[in-house]
């Protein structure tokens, strides 16, 4: 998988990959399935394990295991979207100052606007391509 643009054009690396995968997995109703039937076989393994402190410590630890380990996969997966998103806004910010530069010719009422604009965005002022 890469990104569209140049500035993001590289190949993601395995750990990515894998979170990628992972999150498309786990967002899918059949993990919470498989997360209720865990709950539901646990549940009367009361009865042959014979202590209410060890029943406990087993469902505690691997639900700590598994929200610890899918909070790191959740964190690397927003953060790759916010780049993605932040990029795109930039871009459509970018565009619209372009386009406002342009019809400020027309419209010198924009001249203040497109000031706003690259200054709330913060685009540098720079010459457009066309």
């Amino acid at each position: 998988m890469q990104f569209s643009s140049p500035k993001f054009r590289r190949t993601i690396s395995v750990f990515d990959r894998f979170a990628i995968y992972a999150g498309a997995r786990t967002s899918q109703g059949w993990f919470f399935v498989v997360c209720t039937v865990i709950v539901v076989l646990w549940a009367p393994s009361f009865f042959l394990l014979g202590t209410i402190d060890t029943w406990q410590l087993i469902i505690n630890t691997v639900t700590t295991i598994v929200t610890f380990l899918l909070v790191a996969l959740l964190q690397n997966t927003q953060k790759r979207s916010d780049d993605v998103v932040q990029h795109k806004l930039n871009a459509i910010a970018d565009g619209l100052a372009d386009l406002m530069k342009q019809l400020a010719q027309q419209h010198p009422e924009l001249d203040k606007a497109l000031r706003e604009l690259r200054l709330a965005v913060g685009l540098e002022d720079h010459e457009s391509a066309s």
